[in-house]
């Protein structure tokens, strides 16, 4: 690392903000009254909101975005308020530990759609580190049997498909990131799908804005600590670490929330929930380790890899 690349907090210190951040997440669903599309909705409203005064500095990059780009932009933002949708209601079913736990399955979901559509080769290890995963998520919905019932597998299967949704939005991103800059897409996607929720809303009959000083406290308590001290701080961390030491944070949420719902909300976890997780996140570690680039790539491979991601992950 270079010397104008040093930062003089520990980095270490930074990734634990960002997990802990990003942890709060579904505490914070939790605490609210709120319908989970309204929840959804004024997060990313008020995201875009925060951003907005940056946004004149990429007028030149915007004007010159393509048509496609903008379809594929709110293709993208459609998945990721469809993510929210399904994962924040996921918690109103489900623990906070299984909701977490199960959204790990993420970067599983993209591997596989870039092994379909991009014929990605799957590397042994990331190949055992997804079964091993898929058999985790299993248990979990078997730990949910005598807990929760029907119900508890409902909560399950949403986080489950909220999963996939922001796996497509990945997908998605990873290709546009190619050609625009990681604000300029973000505050698009985020734009796209508050007004896509928007819609859902209006459609519902649902108020959108007539809602208490508390439920508003915890709306922009979505957008700026999950969202900007969290998943910006974990792209901008990018700058200094690998991509795969940044992308192993996955795996810190699931513990980082069981522990604040534990002290927070009072939900306990079984000895048999604990034990589904922790072979789940051991899967989804494999993985991950199955799934990092080689130390030999070539300079313009490095380049691309240290690029930052979109700013919109799940939770």
């Amino acid at each position: 690392m270079k010397q104008r690349d040093r930062f003089p907090i520990p980095l270490w210190i930074l990734m634990l903000i960002g997990i802990i951040s990003i942890s709060f997440s579904s505490i914070f669903v939790r605490w609210s009254a709120a319908p989970v599309a309204v929840i959804a909705m004024n997060r990313l409203a008020l995201t875009t909101l925060l951003m907005l005064p940056l946004l004149g500095k990429h007028r030149k990059e915007i004007v010159s975005i393509r048509w496609r780009d903008w379809a594929l932009m709110f293709v993208s933002g459609i998945m990721l308020g469809l993510h929210f949708l399904f994962w924040m209601g996921s918690l109103r079913f489900t623990s906070v530990a299984n909701s977490t736990a199960i959204l790990t399955l993420e970067p599983i979901f993209v591997l596989v759609g870039a092994w379909l559509f991009l014929k990605q080769p799957v590397r042994p290890l990331a190949l055992s580190g997804m079964i091993t995963a898929m058999l985790g998520a299993a248990w979990i919905g078997l730990s949910d049997a005598g807990l929760g019932g029907d119900s508890a597998w409902l909560g399950d299967g949403l986080s489950c498909i909220g999963a996939f949704t922001v796996a497509v939005h990945i997908i998605l991103g990873k290709s546009l990131r190619t050609r625009l800059s990681a604000f300029v897409y973000s505050f698009f996607v985020f734009l796209f799908a508050a007004l896509v929720l928007g819609l859902y809303n209006a459609a519902g009959r649902q108020a959108l804005f007539a809602y208490s000083w508390k439920e508003w406290g915890i709306f922009l308590l979505l957008a700026v600590i999950p969202t900007l001290f969290g998943h910006y701080l974990f792209n901008w961390l990018l700058k200094y670490l690998r991509p795969e030491s940044v992308s192993m944070s996955v795996l810190g949420e699931p513990l980082g929330a069981a522990l604040l719902a534990y002290m927070l909300l009072g939900e306990a976890v079984t000895w048999l929930q604990a034990a589904a997780a922790a072979v789940l996140l051991f899967g989804v570690w494999l993985f991950l380790l199955g799934s990092r680039e080689p130390r030999t790539a070539s300079a313009s491979q490095e380049q691309t890899l240290k690029e930052p991601r979109q700013a919109s992950e799940p939770a």
